[in-house]
Formats: C-alpha cells, structure tokens, sequence
C-alpha cells in the first residue's frame, strides 16, 4: 500500500537536506515543533494544509512543487507494486527438449 504521508516525509526531508536546513531552522521559520515536523518528514504524522503551506514558506518552495513530486513518488510506487503483482512468464522454447547425460 502506498502511503502518502511517507513519501509526502520524504519529499520534505529531500527538499531540507537539498537546501542545507536543519530540523531546528525550518521549525524556527515554519513556527512548528522540531518534533512534529521529524514526525512528518518519518510519515508518522499527516500534515495538515495549513502545516504544509508553512513548511514550504520556510523552505522557500512552492506547495505545488512538493505536491508534483509526491504526485511523482506515489506513480512510481504503484507501478512497482503493480510490476510486483504480475506474473512472471518464463518463454519456452518450441519443439521437444531432450536431455542426455554422457
């Protein structure tokens, strides 16, 4: 199962990291608990719309930005499930196939 809050984490740790932030400076800025946003970034919490806008003033991206590469994570993430449910066929050669042991 794909869970959005988990790679919604992602996408903002990505996006965090890439910018050289600390947990403690984008909690400065967004004005939301170190805690809560490791929660986020973990996808052990949901952000709600009002965090997120927040959390992407303070890392200076556009919330559609964010929303696109979740949109991107979560596309990727079922079509590897779906490739994982299907199976696999093995191709067989035609004709009869004799063995000899010499």
């Amino acid at each position: 199962m794909v869970l959005f809050r988990r790679l919604l984490g992602e996408v903002l740790r990505t996006h965090r990291m890439r910018r050289g932030l600390t947990l403690r400076e984008v909690s400065a800025e967004a004005r939301v608990s170190l805690g809560y946003i490791s929660e986020i970034e973990r996808g052990q919490k949901e952000a709600s719309s009002e965090l997120l806008a927040s959390l992407c003033a303070a890392l200076d991206l556009p919330l559609s930005d964010v929303l696109r590469d979740v949109s991107d994570a979560v596309a990727l993430e079922e079509a590897a499930l779906e490739l994982a449910a299907t199976p696999i066929q093995v191709a067989r050669p035609a004709g009869d196939v004799v063995a000899s042991a010499a």
